[in-house]
């Protein structure tokens, strides 16, 4: 990996690459991302997740922030 961090625009099930790189950081653990394993995201918040498990996580969060 080139460790070049990617700046991405996320949509409902796609995403758009707005600073070309090979990875972006998970919003809640910190871990690197490679874009082609890239699968959990939320569109509002524009935030990457590593994995279901950190997904769940920031949706806990929200939700009892609300």
């Amino acid at each position: 990996m080139n460790t070049i961090k990617a700046k991405l625009k996320f949509f409902p099930n796609r995403f758009e690459v707005i600073e070309e790189g090979d990875h972006v950081k998970c919003a809640v653990s910190g871990k690197n991302i490679p874009l082609n394993k890239l699968n959990y995201w939320n569109v509002e918040l524009q935030e990457a997740y590593y994995s279901s498990v950190e997904a769940k996580i920031r949706y806990e969060q929200v939700k009892n922030n609300k």
